[in-house]
């Protein structure tokens, strides 16, 4: 008899790589895709990205050097450098080796013998050449493929902005090319199409990730979801008529997303009493509306003022609005029809622009049949806000 491991609701917090269900066969996917290059790993907010990659770091194959850094507070390539130099000085100090090229080369910098891992500010201006330094310390310095998990890449790219940030993707993609057996997987919430055409605007022409293959990270599948909820149920003890058939129905509800069945199931525990169909239904409703938004659903409307320009703006608020007030998809010549109702949407290509731009941002699917949302959470959640 097979004892399932029971799991605590932990909403938003740090969730160890042996509670993480039902990315085992993508993850055996993801290290196939490494063998042969480096990855590109697309999702929504609150897909699990993170937490896939830890489960990676954990349990990578012995012939693999994974190493993981968050990226989000960088805001400089500098900065970019010595979070490189301090997750390399880290492992070889294992082996009790340092980062020898690379401290050379600050010592010829700043003129005195380089100590500690913060980077002097004269090094500023000599970035590239540290961080290529630092990748070669580290390539030397073992018998194993590299992997670089680097997450919230986008995030650290707005944060440096302009020439810097197309510098940095260049090096970066010079460095790969230079050692064929670095591998480098990127993760960010921020899509980094949307990065790359922002540095297109200020003329970046080079393609810097084209080496790289894009995947993406889909939601839990319905019986690895209802696995989760169970788990999940059982761990905090709520109480139910039908544990199979309430799991069922928050796996559905939440489009098996393991972020919202924590959060939810959480609710459902602070309510208390015997949870059923109503008051699942009940407790999502008063999340979505909840003001202090525990969810963080504001980033699908906030985002579109920070990503999309004045004129798409207006376009890509009139679709979501639309399509969140049916239940069918729609054709494009359906959709655009309403979309003309408005005066200040009745270009037909600016139209086709924003439905890609919504694909690509995980707002909105495009089926054989029309257009839909994505999650249908995400929709409840925009008929809520939008009226």
């Amino acid at each position: 008899m097979v004892v399932l491991l029971r799991l605590r609701a932990n909403p938003g917090g740090q969730i160890s790589p042996d509670e993480v269900i039902g990315r085992d066969k993508l993850i055996e996917q993801f290290w196939e895709i490494l063998e042969r290059q480096s990855l590109m790993l697309n999702a929504e907010r609150r897909m699990g990205k993170t937490c896939v990659i830890k489960k990676m770091q954990a349990e990578a194959p012995e012939d693999k050097l994974p190493i993981y850094h968050d990226l989000e507070e960088v805001r400089s390539p500098l900065q970019f450098v010595e979070r490189v130099l301090q997750d390399v000085e880290e492992y070889l100090s294992g082996l009790r080796r340092t980062a020898r090229r690379t401290r050379q080369l600050l010592t010829q910098l700043s003129g005195t013998e380089f100590m500690g891992v913060k980077l002097p500010e004269v090094a500023a201006a000599h970035w590239k050449r540290l961080l290529t330094e630092t990748i070669a310390d580290l390539v030397e310095n073992q018998n194993r493929k590299v992997i670089l998990f680097w997450d919230e890449v986008p995030y650290m790219l707005v944060n440096i902005g302009g020439n810097a940030a197309m510098e940095v993707l260049d090096t970066l993609r010079s460095i790969r090319q230079m050692y064929p057996e670095v591998r480098m997987v990127f993760t960010g919430s921020i899509g980094l199409h949307h990065v790359i055409a922002s540095l297109k605007k200020e003329g970046y022409t080079n393609e810097p990730t084209n080496d790289m293959y894009a995947v993406d990270i889909p939601p839990l599948s319905q019986a690895d979801a209802t696995d989760l909820a169970s788990r999940i149920l059982q761990g905090e003890n709520i109480l139910t008529n039908d544990l199979r058939g309430t799991a069922t129905a928050i796996a559905q509800a939440m489009d098996g997303i393991p972020f919202y069945i924590h959060h939810l199931i959480t609710k459902l525990k602070m309510r208390g009493g015997v949870v059923n169909a109503t008051t699942i239904t009940e407790t999502i409703e008063d999340c979505l509306r909840d003001p202090l938004n525990l969810w963080k659903m504001d980033h699908y409307r906030e985002r579109i003022d920070n990503y999309y320009n004045d004129e798409q703006r207006t376009y890509a608020l009139s679709l979501l609005d639309i399509l969140a007030s049916t239940d069918q998809p729609l054709l494009f010549d359906g959709l655009f029809n309403r979309l003309q109702q408005e005066p200040a949407t009745q270009n037909k290509e600016t139209a086709r622009t924003v439905l890609r731009l919504l694909e690509r941002d995980y707002y909105i699917l495009r089926h054989s049949n029309g257009f839909s949302f994505r999650y249908s959470l995400i929709q409840l959640y925009w008929k809520l806000l939008r009226g």
